[in-house]
């Protein structure tokens, strides 16, 4: 049996593009830069020195880059099954409730019991949160950007009142201060760190296992066949057998989970408390890692932690040329654009060559037949 002839100019447009996109969105970040009279090369040289110029800025790219490879490797599950998850923000928060709610709940649990059980509840509140629109695309046909969409909104009004109610800090309450957070988590939940005196802990670890995980999952089994299937066309996989509605909750579903896992590793490996703001955009910011890695979880590790380091040096970048915070989100925001749209161009491409591809082999047995 012959193999199928691997097809490198397809590997090279799904890597190249993005990384185009990436360099296109610096070059128009530049020119805002010349408008407001700075040199966009002390700019980008702040950025990268930010980023992996020392110890702090490379280990706190990864710390980023960890949620970031988290959600990017559920988005490529969900994208897989021609799904789009738009609800990594919701998922994130209510992992995140759950790894603050089951250490105070069991203080006096061990650490080797805690932080397993507090990343499994994490996983399942996310994947819960990622169910409820995976079924009723499934079921009603409902739009599961919209209903994503608006289940972010449900989770951050459920963390506001848990935070400013039954979770509030009682040390908070009894100093008068009433702050959004909750009590600080028993040290034996916390995740060991990987590198003394920095924030790089084991979570980082376990979030390239799960891509990994996902990799195997999405072309290893007959799951992964199934997902994939639906996604190229659900139709004839529905003619063939194939349940449509279960593996697009399915991927939703798991996206879901992979995004609330982030969310639990954010609090016990980082904040070691729930409070306003813990997402930092990394349920959006994680599915244009995965469109940069190429929709697939194995090219999401290195877009992570790219991405990683260009919110660590943005950071830096803005301190050293005192240039506003607006500027550098619209920096970011135009990354996200070009990245996008090279990701975009490139599907309709393939498209396109594989239409092509077929009509020659058509014209070639017409040819044949006379």
């Amino acid at each position: 049996m012959m193999r199928p002839k691997f097809d490198w100019a397809k590997v090279a447009l799904n890597v190249l593009l993005p990384v185009a996109g990436v360099f296109a969105a610096l070059f128009v970040g530049a020119a805002m830069l010349l408008a407001l009279r700075v040199n966009p090369f002390t700019a980008y040289a702040a950025l990268f020195n930010g980023a992996v110029g020392s110890k702090f800025g490379l280990t706190q790219s990864l710390v980023k880059a960890t949620p970031l490879l988290l959600v990017g490797s559920g988005i490529c599950i969900a994208f897989r099954a021609n799904v789009i998850n738009i609800g990594g923000e919701g998922q994130i928060i209510v992992g995140a409730l759950m790894g603050a709610w089951v250490p105070l709940t069991f203080p006096a649990w061990p650490g080797w019991a805690l932080i397993p059980l507090t990343c499994v509840m994490g996983f399942l509140a996310g994947g819960a949160w990622g169910f409820v629109p995976g079924i009723l695309k499934a079921r009603l046909r409902v739009n599961e950007i919209l209903s994503t969409i608006m289940m972010n909104a449900i989770a951050l009004q459920l963390m506001n009142l848990l935070l400013q109610g039954p979770m509030m800090d009682p040390e908070g309450i009894a100093r008068g201060t009433f702050l959004a957070q909750s009590a600080q988590l028993p040290k034996q939940a916390w995740l060991a760190r990987l590198v003394p005196q920095t924030l790089l802990h084991s979570g980082a670890i376990i979030a390239v296992v799960l891509a990994f995980a996902a990799y195997l999952l999405l072309w290893k089994t007959t799951i992964g066949y199934g997902i994939r299937a639906v996604g190229l066309n659900p139709d004839a996989s529905r003619y063939s057998g194939i349940k449509v509605s279960f593996y697009q909750a399915l991927s939703l579903t798991l996206a879901g989970g992979f995004a609330g896992l982030a969310g639990a590793i954010e609090v016990i490996g980082v904040q070691h408390r729930l409070m306003e703001g813990l997402t930092s955009g990394y349920g959006f910011t994680g599915i244009v890692a995965a469109l940069l890695g190429g929709l697939h979880p194995l090219g999401v590790i290195p877009a992570s932690v790219v991405f990683g380091g260009l919110l660590v040096g943005a950071d830096k970048m803005q301190r050293a040329t005192q240039v506003p915070s607006s500027l550098v989100t619209a920096i970011l925001g135009i990354i996200v654009l070009f990245v996008s749209g090279a990701a975009l161009w490139s599907r309709r491409w393939t498209a396109q060559r594989l239409v092509r591809q077929g009509l020659a082999a058509e014209r070639l047995e017409s040819g044949g037949e006379r």
